[in-house]
């Protein structure tokens, strides 16, 4: 299809820059649909080969079949695999059966911090998409993070390559135009090359490039996940959708808004795990 070339070659263009622009760069992997899409395109950017490291945030509570698919493709693809865990926390502090968004941010957000305090990485790829949820759609392709991972960074009128006075802004995504460089504030840049796909566009994508994913997706006994992450927040829907192309029909019809099942999205908590440095 025509239409996905020309997001395949957007996103590629947009994880090459990145690979060109900053010195120490990763990907995040939550192997999930999108995340794995990125991938898929950063070996196509780098003829066959991701070079860089692939960040998987394990917070213990995953599905079996992430785990499996995870060690699979680490190993089938050649991947320089980091794993970030808040150990600490793990001992049991926190969990899904307690304070939802306490666990998140301790889990989720507090282990990637530590991981790139210990790593330095000066640029994340991450395989989020604007259509995915409202939080979501506010980002940019280029997106930078303060030393306490918040994205609304002031500027000051010297240093970066960008006039505007919210960093976050530093772009005409439309002609490929993107700010970069964004100063002393900047602790990393978040690069999003997925922006601009939709649900069904991987879905499609995935069927025409024959990607794996996670069987999780497909349904079983009239329930399916439409998302995927900690096993404990995660509901399935119902849906008889046992293969891509029943996905992409059931998507061409459905108002079910695809992170339904996602417990982290309820009573604003994305957009407050977002403000303290969640994707």
């Amino acid at each position: 299809m025509d239409y996905l070339k020309e997001r395949e070659s957007k996103s590629i263009y947009t994880i090459r820059e990145a690979y060109r622009k900053y010195k120490k760069i990763a990907a995040l992997w939550s192997i999930g649909k999108d995340s794995t899409t990125l991938l898929w395109l950063c070996k196509k950017a780098f003829y066959g080969t991701v070079p860089f490291p692939v960040i998987h945030i394990d917070t213990g509570y995953k599905f079996k079949d992430i785990y499996k698919f995870r060690d699979k493709y680490t190993k089938e693809w050649d991947l320089d695999l980091l794993i970030a865990q808040n150990k600490k926390k793990l001992s049991g502090e926190v969990g899904p059966k307690g304070d939802r968004f306490k666990c998140c941010n301790a889990l989720k957000t507090d282990a990637l911090k530590q991981l790139l305090e210990k790593e330095k990485f000066d640029a994340l790829l991450l395989g989020i998409r604007r259509d995915e949820h409202g939080v979501r759609a506010k980002e940019r392709y280029f997106s930078p993070r303060d030393k306490d991972f918040k994205w609304n960074i002031a500027r000051e009128k010297k240093g970066g390559d960008s006039p505007f006075e919210a960093l976050q802004d530093a772009e005409m995504s439309g002609w490929s135009l993107f700010g970069t460089d964004f100063g002393e504030k900047c602790s990393h840049v978040r690069v999003h090359p997925l922006l601009h796909w939709n649900e069904i566009d991987i879905w499609r994508y995935v069927k025409q490039e024959k990607m794996p994913v996670v069987p999780l997706y497909f349904s079983k006994k009239g329930k399916r996940y439409r998302s995927i992450g900690c096993e404990p927040c995660c509901r399935a829907i119902d849906s008889k959708a046992s293969n891509i192309d029943e996905i992409i029909e059931e998507l061409k019809t459905t108002k079910v808004e695809e992170r339904t099942g996602r417990a982290q999205d309820k009573e604003y908590m994305m957009e407050k795990l977002r403000h303290l440095g969640y994707m």
